[in-house]
């Protein structure tokens, strides 16, 4: 009878590889493979990547057995699983799939980051590997361990839903045609068609938020023939600070839309609000995960502030 060192729970959250993708699209691993390798890609890179992550979460779930009740969930199941508040979690996988976790840890449960491949994942937010268990997570049990806090969004709607976000959220079209709305910020409004609205998280600056300021800059300097300085929240925010940034996607004037309310800030004192005026596929969603939307058509009004929750990520 395996003896653990507490009854605790231990939740490990882990993601489908590419490999598994394809053959649940296939249904064989050899049709999986043909097609790969009739569009000019390498299987075996698919497989070699299977391979070490498998490798990776099931040496993972071997050790912490010894240390507590381990349940594996696939990210999948992350909206509709109940977490404990005495849980410790654990994510394996890439940084995204940390993201993705934190949201759904409302009690401020400790979610260790594991990098299962250092040679594939730079992992910003994977500060350990699979052998570092052994020491940090009797400290994570114990509640003796280091961590930081990370700032998240809210976005909060006039029928009653509420959706965090720990990267960013978007809010627009589910196509590529022009989102219509009415955004509200600092005391100034405007009607906007636009591409979308984008709000970034501290945590998410070095992303997407880090991806559209650096385009402006380099549009805005070659249209004047001057070098310009990239603005602060281009570079990493602290992931702890209380701010979130609001930037909208190819504004377009017109006769009845505006385009000069296209950045700016929301704080512990404000809030961003945008009204929808799509008649349909008007969506908004969090930190890339198109699938898991909430529907945001006409009469639809979000509120964005920062949201009481903070995320707990533990760190060496």
């Amino acid at each position: 009878m395996l003896k653990r060192h507490t009854e605790k729970k231990i939740v490990v959250v882990v993601r489908q590889t590419r490999a598994d993708d394809l053959k649940r699209k296939f249904s064989t691993k050899s049709q999986a493979k043909f097609f790969v390798k009739s569009r000019g890609g390498n299987y075996a890179d698919y497989e070699a990547e299977d391979v070490a992550y498998k490798r990776a979460v099931a040496s993972a779930s071997e050790f912490l057995q010894t240390w507590g009740r381990v349940q594996v969930i696939d990210r999948m199941f992350l909206p509709n699983f109940v977490f404990g508040p005495e849980d410790t979690v654990i994510a394996i996988g890439q940084d995204g799939l940390v993201a993705n976790t934190l949201k759904y840890l409302l009690g401020g449960q400790p979610l260790i980051g594991v990098n299962p491949d250092t040679s594939r994942w730079d992992g910003v937010l994977l500060p350990f590997l699979v052998r570092d268990l052994a020491s940090v997570v009797p400290d994570v049990l114990a509640r003796h361990h280091n961590e930081r806090t990370v700032t998240m969004a809210r976005a909060s709607l006039n029928d009653g839903q509420d959706i965090l976000a720990v990267n960013d959220f978007f809010i627009g079209q589910k196509s590529h045609v022009s989102a219509r709305y009415v955004i509200a910020s600092a005391g100034r409004e405007e009607t906007h068609s636009s591409s979308g609205v984008i709000v970034s998280t501290p945590l998410g600056s070095s992303g997407w938020l880090k991806s559209l300021l650096r385009g402006a800059t380099g549009i805005a300097g070659a249209l004047t023939g001057q070098t310009l300085d990239v603005p602060p929240a281009a570079n990493a925010v602290p992931w702890e600070t209380p701010r979130l940034y609001f930037t909208v996607r190819e504004p377009f004037p017109s006769r009845s839309s505006q385009a000069d309310l296209v950045f700016g800030e929301i704080g512990a004192q404000t809030q961003l609000t945008i009204r929808s005026l799509m008649s349909e596929n008007g969506v908004l969603f969090s930190d890339g995960i198109e699938a898991d939307f909430i529907e945001f058509n006409s009469g639809a009004v979000a509120t964005i502030t920062l949201a009481e929750t903070r995320g707990h990520l533990v760190v060496p």
